[in-house]
This record gives structure tokens, C-alpha cells and sequence, in this order.
């Protein structure tokens, strides 16, 4: 059995996460648990990448969880998939079933490995109120009266400013404002793979999206009723289809940027992972070309090694 309470695959975009992950629930007789921010929601399967024909492991179909909960147009964050998440862990654990984590989101599988903390925050309406006389520079201006600014999405918007502005303001009146959440034991495995690689793989699943029908899916989704602002957020596929489907960027321009986007948000996970590794998490990397043979041996052999007190 193994020694760990999970195992985490992950990795940036295209390197072949959810196929390792089933091979790894099928020899363990486990079943995944996604760590994708945008997987969660129904009828966007192509722009997130569900693979489910993936989910096979011979004749077996690995059961998986967290994927096709949310409605299109609803923004799920972190605070919801921790609480998604222990409520699976713990279905799964009362079962004698062994969880596999599967995604590229990092924060969604640091707020688990790691324990974050996290709170749910209620609107403030007064507050917003006032900041929305605020300019933009005002808002910056304010946040950093809070802590030091590292994020920069914080303020692409107005809108994000003052949500970050209300979460703090928050924290400051509240001395009592965590959750709880488990220490597990957890193992984690990315897949590494060199940059020319894994950069011709995007090229070449966007393309056999794309022929596949990713730009007739964001359009069924706009004529849901799915406010357009809501796609854009999402970013990348849903980001740039929306904007061509709007007459904004002509198609082979809303290609190539969409193509450029997804070569740097890839960049932008592995700068998060080398984050986690920085603050003290520790990452076993794969090469990603190795058989999948010796990948699931090498992870198999680390899962069952006794843990040292």
C-alpha cells in the first residue's frame, strides 16, 4: 500500500499529465481528482483540454472527479476547490480508494500540498461603492497600503482591484478569518520536457482543436448566453475565440496569438512550480519522453518507499 495519503502528476500544458495519471490510478486502483481551473466547467471541453478518451486504461474507464461541475459563465476559485477537493479526498479515503491528483493548475494543487489556509469572502457593498470613485492609479495606491504587490492581475481591471482591495480589508477586521485544511502527505510528480518539444506539441494539439470544432464551442457557448466578458476571463482559447468571433481579431491573427499565449502561460506554470519548489515543496521531476512503462515504475517505487518520521 502506499505510504502517501495522494499522489499529485502535473506538469505545463501538453506533457502528457492525464495519461500518465490514469496509468498511475490504474496500477494503484485509484481514481483522479482534477487540479484544472477551467476543467471545471460544463461544455467547455475543448479549449480546457478534456481528453476524456484518455480516462481508459484498457477496457477500464478510471473514474475522475472535479471536472463538469460548474456551469459556463461562473467564476469558481480556490476557496471552492479546496472545499471540492476534501470532500472527494475523503469520499475516496472512506472507500480504501487512492487518490490521484491530476492538473496544471498550480495554485489549485499548492493549496493542497501546501495547506493553504483559505477564507470565503463576502461582498462588501459599501465598500465597493467607494472605490469605485477611485481611479485606477488610486486603487493601486491603496492595495499597496496593504502588502507588497506581486500579482499584477490584481489591477488589469478595476473590478479585480477592488475585489483584491475588499479581501484585504477583510483579513484586517478579522483576527479569526481561516479555514482549516488537512496536512496530508503528499507526493508530487511534473513531467519536464524540452522547450522545443513541448512548444511543437501546442502548436499541434491547437491545431487538431481547432479542426476539431473549438471555435464552433465557444460560439454555442456566447449563444447560451454566456456574457462574453466571462469567456475573456477564462483567457486563452476562450480569450482569443471570443474576440475573433466578435470581429475583433481577424482568424489567422486570433491564431497566432492564441498560439503565443499558450507557449507563455506553459512558461508561466513552470515558473509557479519552480516557486513551490523554492518554498520548500518538494517536485520529483519525469522526462516526459521516457515509456510509460518506466514513468509509472519510477512513480510507484518512490509511492511505496517508507516515509521517514
Amino acid at each position: 500500500m502506499p505510504e502517501y495519503d495522494l499522489v499529485v502528476i502535473t506538469g505545463p500544458t501538453a506533457s502528457g499529465k492525464t495519461s500518465l495519471a490514469v496509468a498511475v490510478a490504474a496500477a494503484t486502483g485509484g481514481e483522479i481528482i482534477s487540479a484544472d481551473s477551467r476543467q471545471v466547467y460544463r461544455g467547455m471541453d475543448l479549449g480546457t483540454g478534456k481528453d476524456y478518451d484518455d480516462y481508459l486504461a484498457g477496457e477500464r474507464r478510471i473514474p475522475y472527479h472535479l471536472i463538469d461541475i460548474a456551469d459556463p459563465g461562473y467564476k469558481y476559485n480556490v476557496f471552492e476547490y479546496q472545499r471540492d477537493f476534501i470532500r472527494i479526498y475523503d469520499e475516496l479515503t472512506s472507500r480504501k480508494v487512492f487518490p490521484v491528483v491530476c492538473g496544471g493548475s498550480g495554485m489549485y494543487i499548492d493549496s493542497i500540498v501546501s495547506g493553504y489556509r483559505m477564507f470565503e469572502v463576502p461582498p462588501d457593498q459599501d465598500l465597493r461603492s467607494e472605490l469605485e470613485e477611485k481611479t485606477m492609479d488610486e486603487l493601486i495606491s491603496i492595495l499597496s497600503g496593504y502588502r507588497k504587490l506581486h500579482n499584477v492581475t490584481d489591477f488589469d481591471t478595476k473590478k479585480r482591484a477592488i475585489r483584491a482591495i475588499e479581501i484585504e480589508e477583510f483579513h484586517r477586521l478579522r483576527d479569526e478569518r481561516q479555514n482549516d485544511f488537512p496536512r496530508l502527505r503528499s507526493l508530487l510528480f511534473a513531467l519536464k520536457t524540452d522547450r522545443e518539444i513541448r512548444r511543437q506539441r501546442i502548436t499541434e494539439r491547437l491545431q487538431k482543436r481547432l479542426e476539431a470544432g473549438m471555435v464552433d464551442e465557444v460560439k454555442k457557448l456566447l449563444d447560451k448566453g454566456v456574457d462574453e466578458a466571462v469567456l475573456i476571463y477564462y483567457g486563452l482559447e476562450y480569450k482569443y475565440i471570443t474576440l475573433y468571433l466578435k470581429g475583433i481579431l481577424s482568424y489567422d491573427t486570433m491564431v497566432k496569438d492564441l498560439e503565443t499565449a499558450i507557449h507563455q502561460f506553459a512558461k508561466r506554470q513552470m515558473t509557479w512550480f519552480r516557486g513551490m519548489e523554492r518554498r520548500g515543496v518538494k517536485i520529483n521531476w519525469i522526462d516526459r519522453e521516457l515509456p510509460m512503462e518506466a514513468k509509472v515504475e519510477k512513480i510507484l517505487a518512490l509511492l511505496t518507499q517508507p516515509l521517514t518520521p
